[in-house]
């Protein structure tokens, strides 16, 4: 008769990806992985894989949660602008609050494991392209509203917005200057005027 799992699965995968966010790959061994999810080596390699496919899916359960939340904040703003602001006064929020100062997990992954990790390198040019769109499509949402002028170069704009938060969520890890950053997104957003 099969064994049924003691674990639920995506609380073992959240817990996983908390402790590769806070400690970096390279530096969470599979004992650090069995401590921290409470579940033994052969249940992690049964349901997960080895190290490296239990961080594949870490990341790409992160991915996949941060784009939801992403989507769901700035649509619950009126206007394109607010939206953005929003989004960024969130991220620098959660940047500040957060007592080990991660940042942003696709970052750090990039920082420590490209290049020389080429699956998670497509990973994060797949990962660029979609936020990137997103910001795209967010702004074009904006511009068939008439919320500011028709014409502007929406493509660059989505690129520089992408760009200034994944930059923000690094420098807010050493630099915690809330308004001085949001004044850096205040001259991201004047380009839209």
């Amino acid at each position: 008769m099969p064994r049924t799992k003691a674990f639920d699965e995506q609380e073992v995968l959240t817990k996983a990806m908390e402790l590769f966010w806070k400690q970096g790959y390279h530096a969470t061994s599979m004992q650090d992985l069995v401590d921290h999810l409470g579940i033994n080596r052969a249940s992690i390699y049964s349901t997960f894989g080895d190290k490296h496919a239990l961080f594949q899916r870490a990341f790409d359960y992160y991915r996949n949660v941060n784009g939801i939340a992403m989507q769901d904040c700035l649509h619950q703003h009126p206007t394109v602008k607010e939206g953005i602001r929003a989004l960024f006064s969130k991220a620098i929020d959660q940047s500040i609050s957060d007592p080990d100062r991660k940042g942003c997990f696709v970052i750090n992954a990039s920082s420590e494991l490209v290049p020389g990790d080429e699956e998670l390198r497509s990973l994060i040019a797949q990962n660029h392209a979609q936020f990137k769109g997103m910001f795209q499509s967010y702004l074009e949402l904006g511009e068939s509203k008439g919320e500011f002028p028709a014409g502007k170069d929406l493509v660059t704009i989505a690129g520089l917005i992408f760009s200034l938060y994944n930059g923000i969520q690094v420098v807010a890890k050493v630099h915690a200057n809330r308004d001085q950053l949001l004044l850096q997104v205040d001259s991201i957003l004047s380009l839209l005027d």
